[in-house]
């Protein structure tokens, strides 16, 4: 990949909208040719398990976790006895995490692990989309086939909540419904590692038709920090938020999939660093060695700026000094092309982040 290009003045005055520690600031700024063509604002968070470290923006804005918070819905798989129950390997752990992009190696194994359940993909609840992959979305339209809801990016997920209820002898219809035991689960896990009541929290419904409590920003950075650093954390909760960890960093193209920016950043660094990715500008990640999460909204949803705002989070959690900042350099911008091929842009962070 070619040199980051100069970052440019943004035209706005970041150090004083950074002040203003109750409004979003200016995280990701795109050019075409030599002006600024778009700017999107956002607030982020690093956090240890004692609190804030370092925020810009509304650090307690709420915002809807969407699918940063597959991590903790995956918690209950295992804590269950589920996942030993019904043999679920690490791929499937690291499906139970993903928003995977519906190649046949999601697909395939998603299908697998329903099979062994002696389920099909019409108990899943998550509904169809067209893979998030456009390679495999064209091929499957090219063979006159339509998706199915095993290429729903949450189908993985779904399949874990499946087999939990199956395994405590629940209701498998309307396993989506906010009452059901199976989404009160994974929410009080939620309360417990935020350390955030939801009885009054706004809530509403994912895209996958789960319910999504809005919390604040700091509160969902202080979740993967007790990710990062277990430490009091202790029994079957330690030991499923271990496996789910270790699923996820042995497996990275089955969290997201080819190209993916969560899959990307995994690989760069060898699993040290875990990142996921949400709908609508959200994105969390963890790093366990210097025992931190960190999370981030941009308001316009616009997952080109979340994309590389979280590397930029990432690399000042990190540091200039440490090894991993100089190898993620390249996914702090992204540069926009043509329908020829032709360089038209360039997305990447502001001051602010960079």
């Amino acid at each position: 990949m070619d040199s980051q290009p100069q970052r440019r003045g943004s035209g706005v005055c970041v150090a004083t909208v950074m002040n203003k520690k109750t409004e979003p600031v200016l995280l990701v700024e795109v050019t075409r040719g030599e002006a600024v063509e778009s700017r999107h604002f956002g607030s982020a968070v690093i956090a240890d398990t004692s609190g804030v470290r370092w925020s810009v923006g509304d650090p307690e804005g709420a915002v809807f976790p969407r699918s940063t918070s597959k991590p903790v819905q995956a918690l209950a798989l295992i804590e269950s006895g589920a996942a030993d129950r019904f043999d679920v390997s690490d791929e499937e752990v690291a499906l139970a995490c993903a928003s995977h992009s519906g190649a046949p190696e999601h697909v395939e194994l998603v299908a697998a692990w329903l099979k062994r359940l002696k389920l099909s993909a019409g108990h899943l609840c998550c509904g169809t989309h067209w893979p998030m992959n456009e390679r495999e979305a064209r091929l499957l339209a090219g063979r006159g086939e339509t998706p199915t809801p095993l290429h729903n990016n949450c189908s993985g997920k779904h399949t874990g909540f499946l087999t939990t209820a199956l395994h405590l002898g629940e209701p498998l219809e309307e396993y989506v419904a906010r009452s059901h035991p199976t989404q009160r689960r994974w929410m009080t896990a939620l309360e417990d590692l935020a350390d955030i009541s939801l009885s009054s929290v706004p809530v509403g419904i994912d895209g996958c038709s789960i319910p999504s409590p809005a919390i604040p920003l700091a509160k969902l950075a202080r979740v993967y920090a007790r990710f990062a650093n277990r430490e009091g954390i202790h029994g079957v909760r330690a030991a499923a938020m271990a496996r789910i960890e270790q699923a996820m960093c042995a497996h990275p193209r089955l969290v997201a999939g080819e190209g993916r920016l969560c899959t990307r950043v995994m690989m760069a660094t060898e699993g040290r660093v875990l990142v996921k990715v949400g709908a609508d500008g959200v994105f969390a990640a963890w790093i366990p060695e210097i025992g931190v999460g960190l999370a981030l909204k941009i308001s316009d949803g616009a997952l080109r700026a979340s994309s590389v705002a979280i590397v930029g989070l990432i690399r000042r959690a990190l540091g200039p000094q440490h090894a991993l900042y100089a190898a993620l350099e390249p996914l702090t911008w992204h540069r926009e092309v043509t329908c020829r091929g032709a360089p038209s842009g360039v997305v990447r962070l502001t001051s602010a982040l960079a």
